[in-house]
């Protein structure tokens, strides 16, 4: 993030995260994305240790009270380290939200106290086998038995499945009620009836224990239904703020890594007597890399804002989805253009870039495609418009021959 936009403390933050990434153990990355590793407990708890997990949490809970704005800027710094890391360290903020958000007392001391502190860690278990973008046909049922509840079905992609104590699962509780208005949120602690039954083999972002989760009867109290008994559209909603930023700014700091590395090389790296960053077929990409992700830091500092500010829900939801697809699309293009600045050497495990570009395909698709993120950000522009139509100029009125109005035909 630009300096002239932090505070004093989001530049100690800054400065904070960036020592805990440089003590990651190069192995484990190596291990992880050789799939020897599985779940790395190991990098939660040290992230604990230094109070750097849900940072937005009350320090009652063991956060640091902060903003949107400064939990972005630890979440580029944790980016670079890859889309797997990044992701499980944002998995605190994901499901504490929802907990910080729509759970009692209780639940705040059983689950998100522990989990900020790094003794329990999470998933989100939301996408299934027939539904990936359709969270309302969500075909997982939880019955009411008495103070309990019995959960039948599964879900799949759940990153941290293999490592994780407990999920935050989305279930049909109504089946006669319309989709969203008959589907509940639990926390689903890991025992009898939970079972993962595969774990995925990815192109990249590994070592983060993707898998499917299976519930075969799996009793559930009803102490852990989160906020209101088919309200979990309500959840649904607030979860794409965390969802969406968390993701767009990981992506910002792991195509940052691959434009460094690149923009390195190309000081380096000598064709025809020269060093390629004099090209400019190299020095344009270069250029347009840097405005990428200039542009998206902009977009997601303000999105943070916004949402910092309690903003209109319906512009909060366009905001994070603009960030998010905005965001991982340059994402993606800084570290195909960090490849082909290297040449064939990029494509060799020589340098990191070939896992990068394998880690950065996934920010497309996660917590919603960016088609998905395409629809809610017309949706909300057409209602905004609508809403503001008489707030501005009519620049309609403005052509010469405005007023021929026999010439506008919409049908």
């Amino acid at each position: 993030m630009f300096d002239f936009l932090l505070t004093p403390e989001q530049r100690r933050l800054r400065a904070e995260v960036r020592e805990f990434v440089k003590q990651i153990p190069r192995q484990l990355l190596l291990d992880m994305d050789a799939n020897r590793v599985h779940y790395p407990r190991e990098f939660i708890t040290a992230a604990a240790e230094r109070r750097l997990l849900g940072l937005r949490f009350p320090p009652e809970y063991g956060g640091r009270g902060l903003d949107w704005a400064s939990e972005i800027v630890a979440l580029e710094e944790v980016g670079v380290l890859g889309m797997s890391l990044g992701c499980l360290y944002s998995l605190v903020s994901i499901v504490g939200e929802a907990v910080h958000a729509f759970g009692n007392a209780e639940q705040k001391e059983r689950f998100l106290k522990p989990t900020v502190q790094g003794r329990l860690t999470c998933a989100e278990a939301l996408t299934e086998p027939r539904g990936g973008s359709d969270f309302f046909g969500t075909t997982s049922v939880a019955r009411k038995e008495g103070d309990r509840y019995v959960l039948r079905g599964q879900k799949r992609f759940i990153v941290g499945a293999e490592g994780a104590d407990y999920f935050l699962v989305y279930a049909r509780t109504d089946p006669s009620a319309p989709p969203h208005k008959g589907i509940s949120a639990f926390l689903v602690e890991r025992g009898p009836g939970v079972h993962v039954e595969y774990i995925y083999g990815l192109m990249g972002t590994r070592g983060g224990g993707a898998g499917r989760v299976v519930f075969r009867d799996a009793v559930v109290p009803a102490a852990n239904l989160l906020g209101e008994e088919n309200g979990a559209a309500a959840i649904f909603y607030r979860m794409m703020i965390p969802e969406r930023m968390t993701s767009a700014a990981g992506a910002i700091g792991l195509a940052r890594a691959a434009l460094e590395v690149a923009a390195r090389y190309s000081t380096k790296r000598k064709a025809f007597g020269r060093k390629i960053k004099e090209f400019q077929a190299v020095s344009f990409r270069v250029a347009d890399s840097i405005t990428r992700l200039d542009a998206a830091r902009g977009l997601l500092y303000a999105t943070a804002r916004a949402v910092d500010a309690g903003a209109e829900p319906g512009l909060a939801r366009r905001l994070v989805s603009e960030s998010k697809k905005f965001a991982t699309e340059a994402a993606w293009q800084v570290v195909n253009d960090a490849m082909q600045i290297m040449g064939g050497i990029g494509y060799t495990d020589v340098y990191p870039i070939e896992k990068m570009l394998r880690d950065a395909r996934l920010a497309l698709i996660w917590t919603g495609t960016n088609e998905v993120m395409n629809l809610i950000v017309q949706h909300e522009y057409y209602r905004e418009l609508q809403a503001t139509a008489s707030e501005a100029r009519d620049v309609e009125q403005d052509a010469a021959a405005a007023e021929k109005t026999e010439e506008k035909v919409y049908e």
